[in-house]
């Protein structure tokens, strides 16, 4: 791999540059994921599936929620996508609602997605009311604004489930429960394993997330709370939205490693906002994982393969195969049987040493 130096002819850099951005190119095109688990590694093993943390918290009834007794094999379900399929983490997350609903045999399954516009969602969500939906998993754009199609819902005592990022509603009022991770311990565990590997030290320019949901809220606070706690001597010199986006975060990374040259660590709040940085570390003529280090949260293949490939650094997971849990939880709520009001997602994480032997466990 290329050293950033000031040595040797020129040609020898641009050379170097040019074969290290081949490398890095070649290995991300070839584990470029479309959702679809690699050979062996079934959508429902034990290493690709959901595991949930123990909670003692507030639960929600049937009878609580004043809804009926469902067989989801005779009901209509539908669901909800907030964002756009043209990441990873949604793409697996629709395929494993979505594989999960023909797996038990659901009657019908509607799906819609909101690319990426809450209007959309409001009225994807009342569309799929209007047509017959029974019970709604939801994935919501944003943690406000999805009131007028709540109310619509609850009015008519239709259970709610919401997955991946939570709402500022009230559970088994509003809507009935939310599965996600925690995304506060989420930053924690980026922040711990960014110290670790920086050994304490370090000038951190942090690709902040989408504004207006708890993921992008908790994951900076969680990592920036810890890294005050933890890790006094590490600076973080810059902080801007790369929403979530690979693109905007390369534009991104590159204006603020040229108005912070002394940036040494990129802390981003999801694995396409990494990945754009990069791009953008190479194209200044840098090595990442090296010259810059790079961490971030998701768990796709294609930033664990680069962690593999020694230009990565840390990633910790937040798993989407949502399919399985989901709907577990709606058959146990819709029997008449309680379930927690904030099931909690038991994630894993990713670095040099268990990387290559994980891998095919990402999405």
């Amino acid at each position: 791999m290329l050293k950033n130096t000031t040595q040797g002819p020129r040609v020898t850099s641009i050379i170097g540059t040019l074969a290290f951005m081949a490398t890095v190119g070649l290995s991300l095109t070839g584990c470029t994921n479309t959702g679809t688990p690699a050979s062996g590694s079934g959508a429902d093993s034990a290493d690709t599936k959901q595991t949930v943390k123990a909670s003692s918290g507030p639960t929600c009834s049937l009878s609580d929620y004043h809804g009926q007794k469902i067989d989801l094999k005779d009901a209509v379900v539908g669901f909800s996508q907030s964002e756009k399929e043209d990441n990873p983490f949604r793409i697996a997350e629709t395929k494993s609602i979505t594989d999960e609903a023909a797996r038990i045999g659901v009657k019908r399954f509607i799906k819609t997605n909101a690319q990426s516009t809450l209007s959309k969602q409001i009225s994807d969500i009342q569309d799929l009311i209007s047509q017959g939906s029974q019970v709604l998993i939801v994935a919501p754009l944003n943690s406000d604004g999805l009131e007028p199609a709540l109310s619509v819902a609850r009015a008519k005592n239709i259970p709610v489930l919401t997955i991946d990022r939570q709402l500022n509603a009230t559970a088994c009022k509003d809507y009935v429960s939310f599965l996600g991770s925690d995304f506060v311990e989420q930053g924690k565990r980026a922040a711990d394993q960014l110290i670790t590997g920086t050994q304490g030290k370090g000038n951190v320019g942090i690709l902040l997330g989408a504004s207006g949901n708890g993921v992008t809220t908790g994951r900076t606070k969680g990592f920036v709370d810890e890294m005050a706690a933890k890790a006094p001597a590490i600076k973080i010199v810059a902080q801007q939205t790369g929403n979530f986006d690979r693109s905007t975060a390369q534009s991104v990374t590159e204006q603020l490693l040229q108005a912070h040259p002394e940036i040494s660590v990129i802390y981003a709040e999801n694995d396409e906002m990494g990945l754009g940085a990069q791009a953008a570390i190479i194209a200044a003529g840098k090595s990442p994982g090296k010259d810059i280090q790079i961490y971030s949260v998701d768990g796709t293949r294609n930033a664990v393969s680069q962690i593999v490939a020694g230009a990565y650094n840390g990633v910790i997971e937040s798993n989407p195969r949502f399919g399985p849990l989901a709907f577990a939880t709606l058959k146990t709520f819709l029997s008449g049987s309680p379930v927690s009001q904030n099931i909690v997602i038991d994630d894993t994480q990713y670095d040099s040493s268990n990387a290559a032997k994980s891998v095919n466990s990402a999405f």
